[in-house]
């Protein structure tokens, strides 16, 4: 059972990564769109979808099946994976901003410029690298 657990996590992980890198890109060319425009409207069903449909399920089942992993795997004693749960919840945050980030565009509010999102769409990048690091080579 631990493998397909594992697995399912991993493709969780995935999802969620995919996701979590494509929003800010999304919002990239949203601020480009004029608010009330079709091209606006659009990028906001885009959102909304992405957000909702992949994102928030694979931020969940990554969650679930990585703190089953860590009990069954007694993980959770290790020091290499402390490391990567804070780093897990420093992502879970970067999701959360971003899901504030789909509001704040769905009510035509946002503040932020191109820029911005340009350089918090590397956070997540950063974030998985160091996970990965972390799972793979195991430092401490």
């Amino acid at each position: 059972m631990y493998d397909w657990i594992k697995a399912l996590h991993v493709i969780a992980v995935i999802s969620w990564m995919a996701g979590m890198l494509y929003l800010p890109r999304l919002f990239v060319y949203h601020c480009e769109a004029e608010a009330g425009s079709k091209q606006s409207e659009t990028f906001k069903v885009m959102e909304r979808r992405l957000l909702k449909a992949i994102i928030n399920p694979a931020m969940i089942v990554t969650w679930l099946a990585g703190l089953y992993l860590a009990w069954a795997g007694h993980w959770y004693l290790s020091g290499w994976f402390h490391v990567k749960f804070t780093l897990v919840l420093v992502m879970s945050g970067i999701h959360g901003f971003l899901s504030r980030c789909v509001k704040d565009f769905a009510a035509d509010r946002n503040q932020r410029s191109q820029k911005f999102y340009r350089i918090i769409n590397e956070v997540p990048t950063l974030l998985m690298i160091l996970i990965v690091i972390m799972v793979v080579v195991k430092p401490f």
